[in-house]
């Protein structure tokens, strides 16, 4: 691995691997519910970092399945064997919530090109509001590639079977949700 200082290529030393390795980080979204892909991307992410913020958003323009206390109380649940990962709501800027908790780099996944195109225009502007925040990507496992809190609740709405997309946790709240 390398980086790039002064318009010339350094190799990054192991020690220097190791700082970028013990960093926490926060990972940012409306989770409604919170899907497998999502689980898939957390259980990465504290494979890679010391810390692991679930930073579940309040989304007041959306109209949730799910109130910001339950989401944050699945993924909490989703995620009570992963001991380096903790689930907080917040509103307002992202830039904001990184700086309270005092996180540099925020975790966010990339399934499409579309997702590509989204997540580049926000990370241009949160280096313009935080210009030490940094952006990591991570693409979903193949089986989780097209997954989607919509899609999820879209089939869940219909009737439709939801076990292999989301955990068990969110299965049986969204049961109580759609009865």
């Amino acid at each position: 691995m390398s980086e790039i200082r002064q318009g010339a290529v350094t190799p990054i030393t192991h020690g220097e691997y190791t700082a970028m390795n013990t960093q926490k980080v926060i990972y940012p979204g409306t989770f409604d519910p919170v899907t497998n892909g999502h689980i898939d991307i957390i259980h990465r992410a504290a494979n890679m970092f010391d810390e692991v913020v679930v930073a579940v958003a309040a989304s007041p323009s959306k109209k949730t399945m799910f109130s910001l206390e339950e989401r944050v109380d699945l993924i909490s649940e989703a995620c009570h064997s992963l001991e380096n990962v903790s689930a907080m709501g917040f509103s307002g800027l992202l830039v904001d919530f990184a700086q309270q908790q005092q996180a540099n780099i925020l975790v966010r996944g990339l399934r499409t090109t579309v997702d590509f195109e989204y997540e580049f225009g926000l990370t241009s502007m949160y280096r313009r509001l935080l210009p030490n925040l940094e952006s990591i990507f991570l693409t979903p496992s193949e089986e989780y590639a097209f997954l989607s809190s919509t899609i999820v609740r879209e089939v869940a709405i219909h009737g439709g079977d939801i076990t292999r997309f989301v955990p068990e946790c969110v299965q049986n709240a969204i049961k109580q949700k759609t009865a």
